[in-house]
């Protein structure tokens, strides 16, 4: 069994393995529904939690644009725009609701997807993505600090059950950290909604 140093030496050497997807190589020519699934397949397979589970499938795609998060295809082919809403959508699946994920993209659906404003939905992408390095590092310095308190836990118990009892301190505070962040950002999106003229904007 892996020790749990052993274990944090394999998180950061996945952390530093992770990439997004750059702008550049989003294609700008439409593509079909196959194309699109495949090209995602293809760039965010590091981020799956097992080999044979899906970045996405048709049924997701189709599930997106039937709860309005993604603007329906034109003749069956999706734009750089549609590839650019889905890798947000993408990250955030696993995090927050439809409901959630609908109000937080849909002022860039109906202002940067093909609205008047200067600002590309392209622009948006590279300019938050732009951070990614700074955030890694941050997140790195901040699960070794997580670690580096559990490892100093449980010091009075058995020897033979300190390993596990730490890994254990070190998971449950990783995952009251996300859950705490998590809380902020539905906190946020709250507050948007209930500020937002818009009807879609309100709590369904």
């Amino acid at each position: 069994m892996k020790t749990n140093e052993e274990r944090l030496a394999e998180i950061m050497e996945h952390l530093d393995h992770l990439s997004h997807i750059p702008a550049d190589e989003i294609p700008r020519i439409p593509l079909y529904m196959d194309q699109v699934t495949t090209f995602m397949e293809e760039h965010l397979q590091d981020y799956k939690r097992n080999s044979e589970d899906k970045v996405l499938t048709k049924t997701m795609i189709n599930n997106y644009a039937k709860n309005d998060l993604l603007p329906p295809p034109e003749k069956k082919k999706y734009s750089r725009e549609h590839m650019l809403l889905l890798i947000f959508i993408y990250y955030y699946k696993n995090l927050l609701s439809i409901n959630d994920i609908d109000t937080l993209l849909n002022p860039l659906t109906e202002r940067h997807f093909k609205g008047d404003s200067p600002v590309r939905l392209a622009d948006i992408y590279e300019e938050v993505f732009s951070l990614r390095n700074e955030q890694k590092q941050r997140l790195k310095e901040d699960i070794i600090q997580k670690f580096d308190a559990a490892s100093k836990t449980f010091e009075t118990a058995p020897e033979k059950e300190q390993e596990y009892l730490r890994l254990f301190s070190f998971i449950s505070e990783l995952a009251f950290d996300v859950y705490l962040k998590k809380m902020v950002i539905e906190s946020l999106i709250d507050q948007y909604r209930s500020e937002s003229p818009s009807g879609k904007d309100k709590k369904k």
